[in-house]
């Protein structure tokens, strides 16, 4: 029997079938006063100062970031993250990123085998998709945040 592949949750990221270099966190974006929220904003704008005319519409955020702060999680998360509490327990790196163009910082796990040390504030990262968790039936998706291949950063520049 083939695995069926879920998001942990839904519409907060592309479909984890499309291919890596388009896959995107979405947003929503105020009409009335352009903020943008992550996660998604369905009811009304959380902006304290917009005057709630507006529509919310699903906007794809920027592919990359900077790093604003990194740690490492040594602890097994709480709910949604899934664990299996007789398996070893594996550190993982959290990194909160910022995204300029929405001017907002998105937190999420590093992909697998990106350390700590591999990491500093500024270096440049991207969004891309990461498996959460896995049994016989279910693969849970997620997104994970990866430094920029320095070859890529040097043909930006």
């Amino acid at each position: 029997m083939a695995r069926t592949r879920r998001p942990v949750v839904t519409r907060w990221f592309t479909d984890d079938t499309v291919p890596e270099e388009e896959f995107r966190l979405l947003g929503t974006r105020c009409t009335a006063c352009a903020s943008v929220f992550f996660p998604r904003e369905d009811d009304r704008c959380r902006n304290p100062g917009c005057s709630g005319d507006g529509e919310l519409a699903e906007v794809p955020l920027s592919p990359r970031g900077r790093v604003w702060s990194y740690t490492d999680g040594r602890y097994r998360p709480p709910a949604p993250y899934v664990s299996d509490p007789d398996a070893p327990w594996e550190p993982y790196t959290l990194v909160a990123v910022e995204l300029a163009a929405e001017a907002m910082v998105v937190l999420g796990q590093a992909a697998p085998g990106v350390r700590p040390a591999d990491l500093a504030v500024g270096t440049e990262v991207e969004v891309v998709p990461g498996v959460l968790n896995e049994d016989d039936l279910h693969t849970w998706t997620t997104w994970n945040w990866r430094p920029v291949a320095r070859d890529e950063r040097e043909e930006r520049s």
